[in-house]
């Protein structure tokens, strides 16, 4: 389950994953994992809204935004990363022709 620790100054957690929004930083059984910013901004959609599906032009105009003129398929090339950095790749669920979830249970 998500938690979302409010005294923490916005820390989510997530098992073994920890990201400290006003820190900019994430840790993986505390260690820290280097996220470029397009990454890094692409995590904390998803964290920000758990099992919510996001189409991936919805996930370009919200992380790239508007001056992005290239293709939707960076967005799996980022996905694919964030789920290696992070061994979510059972967390972050492509929902078939639709886009991708962060899946909480």
């Amino acid at each position: 389950m998500l938690k979302r620790n409010e005294c923490s100054q916005n820390v989510y957690r997530m098992d073994n994953v920890a990201i400290h929004e006003k820190e900019h930083m994430v840790l993986l059984d505390g260690n820290p994992v280097e996220l470029k910013p397009m990454e890094y901004s692409l995590l904390l959609m998803l964290v920000r809204h758990p099992n919510m599906v996001f189409s991936r032009e919805q996930l370009l105009q919200e992380v790239w935004g508007d001056r992005y003129f290239g293709e939707t398929r960076t967005v799996d090339n980022h996905i694919a990363i964030l789920r290696k950095k992070l061994n979510w790749s059972e967390k972050i669920v492509t929902v078939h022709r639709v886009g991708y979830k962060l899946e909480v249970r």
